[in-house]
């Protein structure tokens, strides 16, 4: 076989995968329709979820599982937005961390967002004028991201699915390591990055940021300025990337959360995050595990954060695995509450493997 066989071959394969695309959006379409008739959402994280589980079946080579994925978020993306147009507020503005993590998660197909804050991110879904957010929950180097445990506090809005989007942080700026004075940042990125700044830029003075990208536009504006930031952001801002991957642990992962208004249903392999305030009284806090133990369910997690409403009393975020529909679960959530001041759940969705 020569290469004009070969690039005929591929040719009449590129016409049968372009037909079978269009013929799977039109389905998406249509189904769009039936979920409007029901009232469901168009966003459907157990769907999301089993189609994954099957690329990782049937993927055998010679291309990459990631890359069969990527390729299906932006068919996915696509008839998203084909069924109705959706809108995702995120922490901004664009090319900050968030922004990166919900285009890997939603594609290029939908409309996206920016906001000033979490606090904002959790508004505008509330408000209906972004259908779910995006925001940052914690980070395998610096823990949780306490704005949004506390938002999710008071929040009536419900985790519908998570993002783990592995993390990369760049020195950027206009001028050469030797003239950089100030460096801004996210401060959760400078804990990141603590080691590799004292060793390589001790005497900078290091500023915090609302965002990286803020810090980008800060670097740009600024003569003896550094940003710490995303790739995208130094293209975005025109600056140049004096080192790369500065970030003290190679396996810097930060996980996100989706929030949405509705808990979405069951995909056979998920994941319950609840809040508790435990009574003030000895082993109240065994009180609340030993129903996990006894109903044989997994923690996955458990986080504690301060009430704010009077000293030395917590909240305790707790993660579980399986559904709130599932009869195990319920049945464990009942007797903690049973045990508990208040227990609030903060959303069923599918868990990443």
């Amino acid at each position: 076989m020569n290469l004009n066989d070969i690039r005929k071959k591929i040719d009449d394969i590129d016409k049968k995968i372009i037909s079978l695309l269009n013929e799977r959006v039109q389905l998406a379409i249509e189904t769009g329709k039936l979920k409007k008739a029901k009232g469901d959402e168009v966003y459907s994280p157990s769907r999301e979820s089993e189609v994954y589980r099957k690329i990782d079946e049937l993927a055998k080579g010679p291309m990459p599982t990631d890359s069969i994925k990527a390729i299906y978020r932006e068919v996915m993306s696509a008839g998203l937005s084909l069924e109705k147009p959706l809108s995702v507020a995120y922490l901004g503005p664009e090319a900050t961390f968030t922004h990166l993590a919900s285009v890997s998660k939603f594609g290029s197909s939908v409309s996206y967002v920016p906001c000033g804050n979490i606090t904002d991110v959790f508004q505008e879904v509330d408000r209906k004028r972004a259908d779910y957010g995006v925001v940052p929950v914690e980070n395998s180097i610096e823990g949780a991201v306490s704005h949004s445990l506390d938002m999710l506090i008071d929040s009536e809005l419900k985790i519908n699915s998570e993002i783990r989007f592995e993390i990369s942080h760049h020195l950027m700026a206009n001028v050469g390591m030797k003239e950089i004075k100030r460096i801004y940042s996210n401060p959760q990125v400078f804990g990141q990055c603590r080691i590799w700044l004292e060793t390589h830029l001790p005497k900078a003075e290091l500023i915090e940021t609302a965002s990286t990208t803020a810090a980008a536009q800060k670097a740009a504006q600024e003569s003896g300025s550094a940003a710490i930031a995303s790739k995208l952001a130094a293209t975005i801002y025109n600056l140049n990337v004096l080192a790369e991957g500065i970030e003290d642990l190679s396996h810097n992962v930060t996980r996100f959360i989706v929030i949405g208004r509705q808990i979405p249903p069951p995909s056979g392999q998920d994941k319950t995050s609840i809040l508790v305030s435990i009574k003030d009284k000895v082993g109240a806090l065994y009180e609340i595990l030993d129903p996990i133990r006894k109903n044989k369910l997994n923690m996955t997690k458990i986080e504690s954060r301060p009430s704010k409403k009077k000293a030395w009393d917590y909240f305790f975020f707790i993660d579980l695995e399986g559904h709130i529909k599932d009869q195990k679960v319920k049945k464990t959530l009942d007797e903690i509450e049973a045990q508990v001041r208040y227990l609030k759940v903060l959303g069923s969705y599918p868990s990443i493997v």
